[in-house]
């Protein structure tokens, strides 16, 4: 290995490094959330609210139950009820390699949320992999290229953000970046000899098409790109063949869980979903429990979609929402408008006019004492316009030839995903799935082009690099405030979390009736009155247990002690001590307050 391959080798590491401290930071400070409550009992069989408990919960001779009963050998049909009830059947594959995560290294948050951080991690280095081996340009640039987008890629918030989550997103991330590694090396083996491709990728790509589809169902806006490239730019019939037989394979296998396991309600729960969604957005839009619902109408749709688009992208994150009032945003449109017209006229001028290397600076910054409210964030918003530009330019410039249609296609897979969420927002009559975890598939790709763009900067004269990399330094002050929030569990937009959550109460539950249980003690669960409101939800009981579940996923699994459910108390978790009858309260959940 050359120094300067060894010197490479490092920076990734060392950006590896960062990004693991970024993702384990502040990792199980907060408690679960309900998302993440369905990964840890979906994964050990149980179905949320126990249908599959009836033995436990609804004993007809007496009403106790223990740890051990609760946990009882679970079969492959729990499983496949927890999965139908908890996630619609979504997820499979994921709630699979969690149960093993878990019986390896427990069921503690820092652990089920560890697994997220792992993968988050391992994306970089097949980001550095997928640029060096696609990208058509000089071996130095391309890694300089590489390294900068890992770079990015460690400090995206939404990454960051994932990677706290207890869920499949990061997982999903993976898996479809490495099957679109794995789709473009069958385009390049082919180029030579389309029948000399190596069997060994198609049946790779097969098998992680039905693995992403397991992790989570929305990877399928990342196939549908595949597929539209495939049709602008595939026309060796073989390689057609050979990738059609590879996906058939994998629908195929994965249709078999529609047919035969969690996937057979998943069709019946979307529309139920769509139904009731849309009713809300009719008659209730605000005040929901759900969130804000609107009606798919064509402005809702635009307004609601708007920071999902802004936040894909590093420059522009946060502007939707900070850039306040019309005047505002068209001043700072006009700004960057005669910005960029002052780098497209003069930025391949070695020594243009004074006044143009004084002006360009000005013009961006001529609004500030302009505008209204958050002048900042308006001068990144004037900012943005020639950094698109330069996006698009980059593109065009510093990217071989041969490298044209790899940059349709990361336009493709960087924007299909949030576009696919449009078409089913009018789809279905509602707004609630524009949302940014269900188009992250679309992150790794525009990190890509934004390194490319920045790369760009580099090479511009310095009164134009050195202003736009002052606005860029003013945005990350803005991203670093962005990730603040996120630490402090205070950030919405990236989670449907409460916010400003404590440490696991149910862990913290766990905990201390171990500490304080005696023989002939007995620990008294609350319990809400829950609503059954389809054929999947109905159990015939009124009232919920899923607050003992939660205790007892964290209790010893061969544990004896005497537990029940308090029909009479909605809050307070008590240990009722055997000999004094002594009432100790373990946690009272007030109401909705820690019952995340």
């Amino acid at each position: 290995m050359s120094s300067h391959h060894r010197t490479y080798t490092w920076i990734l590491a060392g950006i590896m490094l960062l990004a693991f401290v970024l993702r384990v930071y502040h990792l199980d400070s907060y408690g679960i959330f309900f998302d993440e409550k369905s990964t840890l009992l979906v994964s050990q069989g149980v179905v949320l609210e126990g249908s599959n408990q009836k033995d436990v919960f609804d004993k007809a001779a007496v009403s106790y139950f223990t740890p051990e009963e609760f946990w009882k050998p679970k079969t492959l049909d729990d499983f496949i009820e927890a999965n139908i009830k908890g996630d619609i059947g979504n997820s499979p594959a994921y709630y699979a390699l969690i149960w093993l995560w878990i019986k390896a290294f427990g069921p503690s948050d820092f652990s089920i949320r560890f697994l997220s951080v792992l993968f988050g991690v391992i994306t970089l280095p097949l980001l550095y992999r997928f640029v060096t081996t696609h990208f058509k340009m000089e071996p130095e640039r391309a890694i300089r290229l590489a390294l900068l987008t890992c770079l990015l890629a460690a400090i995206e918030p939404y990454f960051i953000a994932q990677s706290h989550v207890a869920r499949n997103y990061t997982m999903s991330f993976f898996l479809t970046l490495l099957a679109t590694q794995v789709f473009l090396l069958i385009q390049e083996k082919q180029k030579p000899n389309p029948r000399t491709s190596p069997i060994n990728l198609y049946v790779a790509y097969g098998l992680l098409v039905a693995l992403s589809l397991l992790s989570h169902y929305l990877t399928l806006t990342v196939f549908l790109g595949h597929g539209l490239y495939a049709l602008l730019y595939v026309r060796k019939l073989p390689v057609w063949f050979r990738l059609a037989l590879s996906v058939s394979v994998a629908v195929g296998f994965v249709s078999l869980w529609f047919i035969f396991g969690g996937g057979k309600y998943t069709f019946f729960s979307l529309d139920h979903q769509a139904k009731l969604y849309r009713s809300i957005a009719l008659t209730n839009p605000t005040n929901n429990g759900f969130g804000l619902i609107l009606p798919a109408t064509v402005p809702n749709v635009f307004w609601r979609s708007l920071p999902v688009f802004s936040d894909l992208i590093l420059f522009t994150n946060g502007l939707a929402t900070a850039v306040v009032g019309y005047r505002n945003f068209a001043l700072a449109m006009l700004l960057g408008g005669l910005a960029t017209g002052l780098l497209i006229r003069y930025r391949k001028h070695h020594n243009p006019p004074v006044w143009v290397k004084i002006g360009f600076p000005l013009v961006l910054a001529a609004g500030l004492p302009i505008y209204s409210i958050h002048a900042a964030q308006h001068l990144v918003m004037s900012a943005a316009v020639p950094l698109f530009y330069l996006l698009v330019t980059a593109m065009l410039e510093d990217v071989d030839r041969q490298n044209r249609p790899l940059m349709v296609f990361l336009v493709i897979l960087a924007l299909g995903p949030t576009f696919f969420l449009l078409i089913m927002a009018f789809r279905s009559g509602h707004t609630y799935g524009i949302t940014q975890r269900y188009s992250g598939f679309s992150f790794p790709y525009i990190l890509i082009l934004t390194a490319l763009m920045l790369l760009k900067i580099s090479s511009l004269r310095f009164w134009f690099s050195l202003p736009l990399a002052v606005v860029l330094a003013v945005q990350a002050v803005f991203l670093t405030m962005l990730l603040q929030r996120i630490y402090n569990d205070i950030e919405p937009k990236y989670s449907s979390a409460p916010l400003a959550r404590l440490p696991n109460p149910f862990r913290t539950s766990a905990q201390k009736i171990q500490e304080l249980y005696a023989p002939g003690d007995t620990v008294l669960y609350p319990s809400m009155r829950r609503h059954e409101y389809t054929e999947i939800d109905k159990i015939g009981r009124a009232f919920s247990v899923i607050d003992a579940q939660m205790v007892n996923v964290y209790l010893p699994r061969d544990a004896t002690y005497y537990q029940r459910i308090d029909s009479t108390e909605r809050d307070k978790i008590v240990l009722v001590k055997g000999k004094t009858g002594q009432k100790i309260t373990i946690f009272d959940l007030e109401g909705m307050k820690y019952r995340y």
